[in-house]
C-alpha cells in the first residue's frame, strides 16, 4: 500500500486470491466433515466471505443460488445482531425465506472474525440439509401451499455464543426433523467451515495488518465494479425482452409466466420482471433474494467470467421485482420450489433477452429444471426414519462453437449426483436404471445436451416419494435455428410393470418394490442444423447420443446409406 492509501496491483491480486483460497478451503471443510451424502456427495453448500460492512468479497465455485442470495442472509443476520452485539465465538444462523434466506432446507451459518476487540469480516456458509421438518420427508413438498408446511422457519438466531453451542436451539432443531442426529453432524460441519474462514482471516489480518487488509478488500469489489461496469458499457444500450413459462405450480395453475425486460443504459442494467405472474397457491414462489440471484447469474454469464466474483459486480446490476409475484411473493407463500425451479426459469428468461442483442455470449435453453425427488420412510434395516433428496442433472443448451454438455447440473444448481453404491448404500433405496437419454438434446449446428433417466426402486418399505420438477410440457428453447430439447418426465413402475405418467409435482406413498423413472430434459440446440459438421452426426451416432432416424429427421443424414457404401467397399 502506497503512502496516500492506495493499493497497488501486486496486494490487490495476493489478497483477492488469498481471500478466494479462504473460501475454498471452507467448502473443503464443510465437505470432508459433512454428515449427510447431500452435503458429503452431492456438495449441496457453499462458502464465502464478507468484509466488516457485510460486502461479500470472495466466494468458492459452489452453487450460483446459494451464492447471489447469500449475502441477503448477511445482512439479514447482522441487522438483527448489530457488530456491537457480537463477540468472538458467536454464530448466527438463519433460514427463513421473508428475512435474507432462500427455501428452509438452505440453513446459513455467518460467523463474525474478530482482530482484538475489533470486527473484521464475516465468514458464511450455506447448506441444504436433507430434511428440516414440514409436512413431507426431504422438506421439499410438491403439495405446499403455505410456507409453514415447508418446515422449521428460523429466524436469525445465535447458533453459538462465545464458543459454545446453544443447546437450546440445537434441541429446537432436533425437536422438529425427521433425522436430528443427520442435522446436528451438518450444522457442526458447517461450524467447522466458518472456524477454518476465521482462522485463514486471522492469519491475513495478522500479515497485513487491520487497515490495511480492509483497504485491499474494499479495493477487490471496487476493482470488480469498475470490469462489470465496463463489461456493460460494451453492450449496446436499449431494452431487449424475453418470456417463459412455468409448466405449473402442482396445484392446478397452469403456464405461469416469467417476463423480463433487460435494459442496458451505459455502464448500469436494469432487469425488469413486470408482467410475471402473480404469485400462486403451489410452492413455486421465488423471494427477492433468489430472483436476484438468478438474475445476478445471468448477467455475470454474458459478461467476463474472470472478474472476481463479489459484491462489486452486483452494484451495476438493479433487479426490479414487482410485489405478490412468483418472483417476489408475499407471506406466507409457499417457496420451496422457487429457489429450485423458478431460479432456473429466471436465468432462462434473462439469458434469452440478452440472446437479442449478444447471441454468441448466450447458452440455448438448458433443462430448466433440477428434478427434485425425495424418498422418506422408516428404514427396515434398522428402523430408523430417513430423508433422502437429491436434484439430477440433465442437458446444458448448446453454444456457439460447442455442443451442450450431457447429463449435468446447470445454471442455479452445480451439485453433483449422489453416487449409486452411497445411495444403496445409505438409504433403503436401490438405482435400477441409469443412462443417458438419447435423442433427447435438440439438434443445431451445436447439438443441445442430453438428459438423463434414473430409476430408483423401494427396498422392503412402503415410502413417501416426492417429485418437484418442471419442463415436462414446454420444451427448453433452440437459438438461432436450433431444435428444441426433449421434454422431462416422471413415471411410476409398479412391482407387475405397470407405468404410470407422474404429475410433475407432486407427492405419492409407493410400496415396497415400485421402481420411480426420472427422465430429465435435454436441451435445446444452437444454430441451423443444416450446419452440423457430417463428423459430428457420424461421431453421435457412433456414441449412441442419438438413433438413425433422429439423423434422419434433423440432419437429412440417412446412416442407412453410409452403412450401404461400407458394405459395398467390403465386397
Amino acid at each position: 500500500m502506497s503512502d496516500d492509501g492506495a493499493v497497488d496491483s501486486v496486494t490487490l491480486e495476493v489478497t483477492r486470491n488469498a481471500a478466494a483460497a479462504v473460501c475454498e478451503e471452507m467448502n473443503a471443510t464443510l465437505v470432508r466433515t459433512g454428515y449427510s451424502p447431500n452435503i458429503k456427495e452431492r456438495r449441496d453448500c457453499s462458502c464465502a466471505l464478507f468484509d466488516a460492512d457485510a460486502e461479500m468479497v470472495a466466494q468458492a465455485e459452489n452453487m450460483p443460488v446459494h451464492l447471489g442470495a447469500m449475502p441477503f442472509s448477511v445482512r439479514a443476520a447482522v441487522d438483527r445482531f448489530p457488530p456491537e452485539t457480537l463477540d468472538p465465538g458467536d454464530a448466527v444462523l438463519l433460514n427463513d425465506p421473508f428475512e435474507g434466506g432462500a427455501h428452509l432446507p438452505d440453513l446459513t451459518l455467518v460467523t463474525p472474525v474478530f482482530h482484538e476487540a475489533d470486527l473484521v469480516a464475516f465468514a458464511a456458509n450455506r447448506a441444504h440439509h436433507a430434511d428440516i421438518g414440514g409436512s413431507r420427508a426431504g422438506s421439499v413438498a410438491a403439495d405446499s401451499t403455505e410456507i409453514y408446511q415447508e418446515g422449521l422457519r428460523i429466524p436469525p438466531v445465535k447458533l453459538f455464543e462465545a464458543g459454545e453451542p446453544n443447546e437450546a436451539v440445537f434441541e429446537l432443531i432436533r425437536s422438529n426433523v425427521r433425522t436430528p442426529d443427520e442435522r446436528r453432524g451438518d450444522l457442526r460441519a458447517q461450524e467447522a467451515a466458518n472456524e477454518t474462514g476465521r482462522e485463514r482471516v486471522t492469519d491475513l489480518v495478522e500479515r497485513y495488518g487491520p487497515d490495511r487488509l480492509a483497504a485491499a478488500l474494499d479495493e477487490v469489489t471496487d476493482y470488480s465494479e469498475r470490469r462489470m461496469r465496463a463489461e456493460i458499457e460494451s453492450l449496446p444500450d436499449g431494452t431487449y425482452r424475453f418470456a417463459d413459462v412455468l409448466d405449473d405450480d402442482g396445484t392446478g395453475n397452469e403456464d405461469l409466466p416469467i417476463e423480463a425486460a433487460v435494459t442496458v443504459d451505459g455502464d448500469e442494467v436494469t432487469v425488469d420482471f413486470d408482467g410475471t405472474a402473480p404469485q400462486t397457491t403451489g410452492a413455486i414462489n421465488a423471494v427477492f433474494a433468489v430472483t436476484a440471484s438468478a438474475t445476478y447469474y445471468a448477467v455475470r454469464c454474458v459478461t467476463d467470467p474472470d472478474i472476481p466474483p463479489n459484491h462489486g459486480c452486483y452494484r451495476p446490476i438493479r433487479v426490479v421485482a414487482p410485489e405478490g409475484t412468483i418472483v417476489n411473493p408475499e407471506p406466507p407463500a409457499a417457496v420451496v420450489g422457487g429457489n429450485l425451479e423458478t431460479s432456473q426459469r429466471v436465468t432462462d428468461v434473462v439469458l434469452g433477452a440478452f440472446a437479442e442483442v449478444v447471441p454468441e455470449r448466450v447458452v440455448a435453453g438448458s433443462q430448466g429444471t433440477m428434478n427434485n425427488v425425495t424418498f422418506g420412510g422408516t428404514d427396515p434395516r434398522d428402523g430408523s426414519p430417513y430423508a433422502f433428496y437429491e436434484t439430477q442433472g440433465g442437458g446444458f443448451g448448446g453454444r456457439a462453437g460447442r455442443d451442450g454438455m450431457d447429463g449435468v447440473h446447470v445454471h442455479m444448481s452445480n451439485t453433483m449426483n449422489t453416487p449409486a453404491e452411497v445411495l444403496e448404500t445409505a438409504y433403503p433405496l436401490r438405482v435400477t436404471r441409469y443412462e443417458l437419454r438419447q435423442d433427447s438434446g435438440g439438434a443445431g449446428e451445436f447439438r443441445g445436451g442430453l438428459g438423463l433417466r434414473r430409476d430408483i426402486q423401494v427396498r422392503d418399505h412402503t415410502a413417501t416419494f416426492s417429485l418437484l420438477a418442471d419442463r415436462h410440457d414446454h420444451r427448453p428453447y433452440g437459438l438461432l435455428g436450433g431444435g428444441d430439447g426433449e421434454s422431462g418426465s416422471g413415471v411410476r413402475i409398479d412391482p407387475d410393470g405397470t407405468e404410470t405418467r407422474l404429475p410433475q409435482k407432486s407427492t405419492h406413498d409407493l410400496p415396497p418394490g415400485t421402481t420411480v423413472s426420472i427422465r430429465t430434459p435435454g436441451a435445446g440446440g444452437y444454430g441451423d442444423p443444416d450446419d452440423r459438421a457430417t463428423d459430428a452426426i457420424e461421431r453421435d451416432l457412433k456414441l449412441g447420443k442419438v438413433s438413425a432416424a433422429f439423423a434422419l429427421e434433423a440432419y437429412g443424414y440417412d446412416a442407412r446409406s453410409d452403412e450401404s457404401e461400407m458394405d459395398g467397399d467390403a465386397e
